[in-house]
Parts: structure tokens; sequence; C-alpha cells
């Protein structure tokens, strides 16, 4: 395993960077692309959130693996590289695993303990198993991250180390006051139609908000949501939805706005929020989830709003009490690289064995038809039964070595146990390097079928 990961997030570089290195699901289509033409690379997949960018990828050479998907990064990103180097981070073989299992439990996202991320995560494996640019490693990796993330959420009470990005952003809008209280009887606005402004839809409905208003560029979306909201066995609330083309009507009776869209540039300017606070009783809540930014920073300045974006959420959320229970999660992500680590290096003694077995199963077939021209007399119970004991005098005298071999190979360092047995027993290269062809064709076909799908 040569496992890389290049990355950056709120952790290691500030809000403005982030923002101007966001990628587009088009940008990040072409950085996976691209990242598996160049050449120290045979595998990749993008992590992409509203606080991280990081590009996993199988390579061969560790510093040309760093320059090149640095370089990489820089280019779709848009951001020059001696600019975004600083702010880079890189992890290698065991430290990687570690760090994208530490994200998959929320450890590392700007709000302890969210879930949010697993669903992130999923949708960056998806893209790659749809671009075919995940082989086995990162499949394996990314499932295997899904399923540390799940564990720890039901193992321990991480969830109450943190909220989702949509309740910590409310609750700053709240302003210490309990959300449902803050919330009851306004009309919300919610821009954009994905994940994470349906969740936000969602929560203000749970909160008791009036109305929600859904805006989005896809008319069709807003209306699929405000639909879900509406249903009885929903939130029940009154939703409706509009085109893009009427937010700023919908913006002078609104009490409380969330906006999380894909747009590059603004969806809700200085001018406009400024001429939607004119003449109102209220004050104006602002809760900007995207990135790059959808809402014009000149909101802060502007008299009766309360403005939240990403930069001022990971201020708050610098202060936020950490759980016991993350221990209890570090626990698991270390005990899961672990195993993690063990089934990686015992399956590259897998091709070797099979391949072994192979050529056994060869010598017994070519011994019998040997046997049949030497005693061609023998019926067909008696040739059954020696070919039987043949078979069983060879599956014994493998057995206990290729178990054992398995077992070793799983251990650190024993990576060369592989090379080993192909020594000793003379394997042609080639059959080795066809049973693992055909292991990661088998990979290939139901991801295929199920593209987007994971577990």
């Amino acid at each position: 395993m040569s496992l890389l990961v290049v990355g950056l997030s709120h952790r290691s570089a500030p809000v403005s960077v982030l923002e101007r290195a966001a990628l587009s699901a088009d940008a990040q289509a072409k950085l996976l692309q691209d990242t598996l033409a160049a050449e120290p690379a045979v595998e990749a997949s993008v992590l992409s959130t509203c606080n991280r960018i990081e590009l996993y990828a199988d390579v061969d050479k560790f510093h040309a693996g760093v320059a090149e998907l640095s370089t990489l990064l820089a280019q779709h990103s848009g951001v020059g590289l001696e600019e975004l180097t600083p702010y880079l981070y890189v992890h290698y073989e065991d430290r990687a695993v570690h760090h994208l299992f530490s994200v998959a439990c929320g450890l590392d996202s700007m709000v302890v303990g969210e879930g949010q991320i697993l669903g992130q995560i999923k949708d960056g494996l998806a893209r790659s198993q749809e671009l075919h640019t995940a082989g086995r490693l990162l499949n394996d990796l990314f499932q295997q991250a899904l399923r540390v993330g799940k564990r720890a959420h039901s193992e321990t009470g991480i969830d109450r180390a943190g909220q989702s990005l949509v309740t910590f952003g409310l609750e700053q809008l709240a302003a210490g006051r309990p959300v449902d209280v803050w919330a009851k009887d306004k009309r919300a606005l919610v821009i954009g139609a994905g994940s994470m402004s349906s969740l936000a839809a969602a929560t203000l409905a749970r909160a008791g908000v009036a109305e929600v208003v859904v805006a989005n560029r896809t008319l069709e979306r807003a209306e699929r949501l405000a639909q879900i909201l509406g249903e009885p066995g929903g939130a029940g609330v009154a939703a409706r939805a509009v085109p893009m083309d009427a937010v700023g009507g919908e913006l002078t009776r609104a009490d409380v706005v969330v906006s999380c869209t894909g747009a590059t540039g603004l969806v809700l300017t200085g001018a406009q929020i400024l001429r939607a606070t004119q003449g109102r009783k209220g004050g104006l809540s602002l809760l900007d989830l995207a990135m790059p930014r959808d809402i014009d920073g000149a909101a802060h300045r502007i008299d009766g709003v309360r403005f939240v974006d990403i930069e001022s959420l990971a201020e708050a959320s610098a202060d936020a009490p950490m759980a016991a229970d993350v221990d209890k999660v570090r626990g698991i992500v270390s005990d899961e690289v672990a195993a993690f680590g063990a089934a990686q290096r015992a399956a590259t003694i897998t091709p070797t064995v099979v391949a072994l077995r192979t050529m056994a199963a060869d010598v017994v077939a070519g011994e019998i038809t040997r046997l049949d021209g030497r005693l061609p007399g023998l019926d067909e119970k008696q040739r059954a039964e020696i070919t039987q004991t043949v078979r069983r005098v060879v599956d014994k005298l493998l057995h206990a070595p290729t178990v054992r071999v398995k077992q070793l190979a799983a251990e650190p360092g024993g990576a060369g146990y592989a090379d080993a047995l192909r020594t000793l027993f003379d394997l042609d290269p080639e059959a080795v390097a066809a049973v693992s062809r055909a292991d990661l064709n088998e990979l290939n076909e139901p991801v295929a079928k199920n593209r987007g799908r994971a577990s």
C-alpha cells in the first residue's frame, strides 16, 4: 500500500484560501482524471466539503507523488502553487488511513462529531467509482472509513460532542436562546436544494418556523423539497418553491435566510441585503454555509443584520467543549487503522497463494494424465480415487505454509513473504499478475452496476 493524501482544511488554511480553492463538481472530475493520467498515481479520489479539499491517491513514488498531487490541486483550484503550498498537509500510508478514519468519525470537523461528513465521503467514493479512478485500495479505504464512522457514532456519544454545521450555525444565529424558541413563527428562505440546504430547511421546519420558501436554479428540485417539507408525514410546515430570480423579493419578507449553493459568484449582494432591511420592523438573520461564499461579507456591517458564515463558525467552534467520548473514538480509530493495515498487507499475498494453488492443481492434472497413459486399464472409480488422494496430499502439504504465510504477511514488515513464496516455488510473475487483474475486474463489475452507492 502506497496511499498518499495531500489536502487543506479549516485547520490548515484560512477560510479566504479555502473559498478560492473550492472545486466545482466538474473541476473535481477533471482533477481525478488528470491525477490518474499523472505518472506516480494509479488510483485517485477527492474528498471535497465546505471546509476541506483532499486528494487521495495510490502512488508508486512518495516525493514525486507529493509534488504531482500538490501541483494538480493548485492547477484545478486556481490558487497558485507557491501560495497554496504553505497550507497543504501530507499524510502517507498508515497516517493517511488514520487521517481519513478520523475525518469519517467527525474528529477533524469544524464542529466535532458532526455526521454529515459520512455523506460527503460517500459522495467522494461514488464520484471516483463513476469515473473508474478508484481501484481496490481506495474502494476498500473509503468503504472502511464509512463503516468506522458509523461504528463511532453507534458505539460512543460522539454525537454529543457537536452538532451538524446547520444546527451549529442556527445556534449561533439564536445567540444563546434555544433554536426552537428563536425560530418559532419566523419566515425562512432557504437558497439551494442540495443536501445541506435540505437539512437546513428540515431543521428550521422542526424548529417551528411558520413558513419555508425554497429557491433553487432548478425549480423542479425546489418544488420537490417544498413538497416533502409540506407532507403530513414530514415536517408538515407551510412550504413553497420559487425560482432564483424571485430571491430579491422573498428576501424582504424573510426573517431568516440560509444559503448553500454551488454558485461561483455571490447569490446575495450587500445592496440586496441593504434594500431588504429598509423599513422592516424586525432584524434579518443570515446563515451562509457555502464555499465559496453565497452572501456578501458586507452583511456584517449592515444594521439590523445578524450574519453567520463559515469563517465565524470556525471561530466559534474553536471554543466548543470536547466530549469525553472523543477519546473513545480515537481508540476506535487506532484499532481500525491497525486492522485495515493488516488486512491490506494480508491481501498482497493472496494472488501469490492463488497462483501457487493453481500451479499445484496443474501439476496434479498433468500427473493424472500421465498416469492414464501408463495405466490405461484403470476404471473410472479407481481413477477418481487416485485423483482425490493426490489432491488431498497436495492440499495437506500446502495448507500449513499458505495459512502461516498469510498470518506473517499481515504483520508489519510482512510484504517480503510474497516475494519469498514466489522465489521458493518459482512462480511465474505473469500468473500472479493475472490473478490480481481478475480480482480487480471482479471488483469493478458491481461498481459499474451500482454507481453512486456505498454502504
